[in-house]
């Protein structure tokens, strides 16, 4: 827009680049909208070669509940940049809870014993391992950061606030493209109190709405201020509180995990692939038994492995489905049951093996073709 001579900017405008890793991003991520336009936001910051000098891209705290996608967001970030959610290298502080491990991270120096065994973790290498020459970037993930020794948060201090490291053998670590996630849980039992609405045997159920997650975020930040010391907070550039999931969002989140168990399928079914579907009576008995606030998008996964992954493996071990099968899966209220039928079979040639003249492989008459069910009784855990 032009006024005169003068052309009003817009600010809210991306690139291209920017706009599709956001939707590529979106497509990984549920809800979480805060966290998303975070690190949107610092992608093109970085592309733009403003990210301050002299210190890492950026310093994220990410805190919230179990299971409310903190990990979850730095894989989808590896994922929708390098194609792999390996490419991040993962510290688990749990594993450095005493001082003396600190030692797996820079190495031990020169004339301490293990010297030479000891091979840092923290190297420039590793950081430029999934480097290209079109995006050099690193991404650091501490997680559980509350879980580690004092020693290891002195030591991030020079990382967070010089972007710089030495190992043990003097070798010097630059920091200065990397993007260093940490996620805590710091506040998890507080955060419990105001989602599941206070203690008893049938707590009154609580509205998850904006005034709750106002509320989670004043909960989360005050339980990390009072753990971590000042200079260490100082160091911080962002402080994102992930929420916690609500029942649409965990819809999403479960048709996604069912799109990753039909690649699973794909992938290692042992020559055998085929495809399946859920009807909404499944899906909707699968959030049913999957929605837990307390433990968010874990706990449905773990309803999928009951419900879904464990009884197709039986039927792809006692060879009820064949290559190129499609199943239907469907939930029977009357029965309590889960339903595996068979819709059709045969109907992904662009899976099956190549046959030779020789092959003892008849065509199935009509009445083979005719659909079987398969009931398997619901493995539900006590309330």
């Amino acid at each position: 827009m032009r006024t005169g001579c003068q052309e009003v900017l817009d600010p809210s405008l991306r690139c291209d680049d920017v706009c599709q890793f956001e939707a590529a991003l979106r497509r990984k991520m549920v809800g979480q909208q805060a966290a998303v336009t975070c690190v949107v936001d610092l992608y093109q910051t970085f592309l733009a070669g403003l990210h301050p000098p002299g210190r890492p891209v950026a310093n994220l705290l990410l805190l919230g509940p179990t299971g409310s996608g903190k990990t979850r967001v730095v894989e989808a970030v590896a994922e929708t940049l390098f194609g792999d959610a390996r490419a991040v290298i993962k510290v688990d502080c749990a594993e450095f809870q005493h001082s003396h491990e600190i030692a797996k991270l820079i190495g031990s120096p020169p004339g301490y014993l293990g010297h030479r065994e000891t091979h840092p973790l923290l190297t420039q290498e590793a950081l430029s391992q999934w480097h290209t020459d079109r995006l050099r970037l690193s991404l650091l993930l501490f997680d559980e950061i509350e879980k580690a020794s004092d020693a290891l948060w002195q030591l991030l201090l020079g990382i967070l606030d010089k972007a710089t490291l030495t190992l043990g053998d003097n070798r010097r670590v630059d920091f200065s493209q990397t993007v260093i996630f940490m996620t805590s849980n710091l506040g998890a039992a507080e955060m419990d109190t105001l989602t599941l609405g206070g203690t008893g045997f049938t707590p009154p159920p609580v509205r998850i709405d904006e005034r709750l997650d106002a509320q989670v975020d004043r909960v989360a930040v005050a339980a990390a201020r009072h753990k971590f010391s000042p200079e260490f907070m100082n160091r911080i550039d962002r402080t994102v509180v992930f929420h916690t999931l609500r029942p649409e969002e965990l819809s999403a989140i479960l048709d996604i995990e069912l799109g990753l168990v039909q690649q699973r399928i794909l992938a290692s079914s042992g020559g055998h692939p085929f495809l399946f579907n859920c009807t909404r009576a499944a899906k909707g008995w699968l959030l049913e038994e999957g929605y837990n606030p307390r433990y968010g998008a874990r706990h449905l996964k773990r309803a999928i492995e009951r419900h879904v992954v464990i009884p197709l493996a039986k039927l792809i071990a006692t060879g009820q489905v064949r290559l190129g099968d499609i199943i239907r899966i469907d939930y029977t209220a009357e029965q309590g049951t889960m339903t595996f039928t068979r819709e059709a079979e045969g109907l992904a040639p662009m899976y099956r093996p190549n046959l030779t003249a020789n092959s003892a492989v008849a065509p199935r008459s009509g009445a083979a073709r005719a659909a079987r069910r398969y009931d398997f009784p619901l493995a539900v855990e006590p309330k």
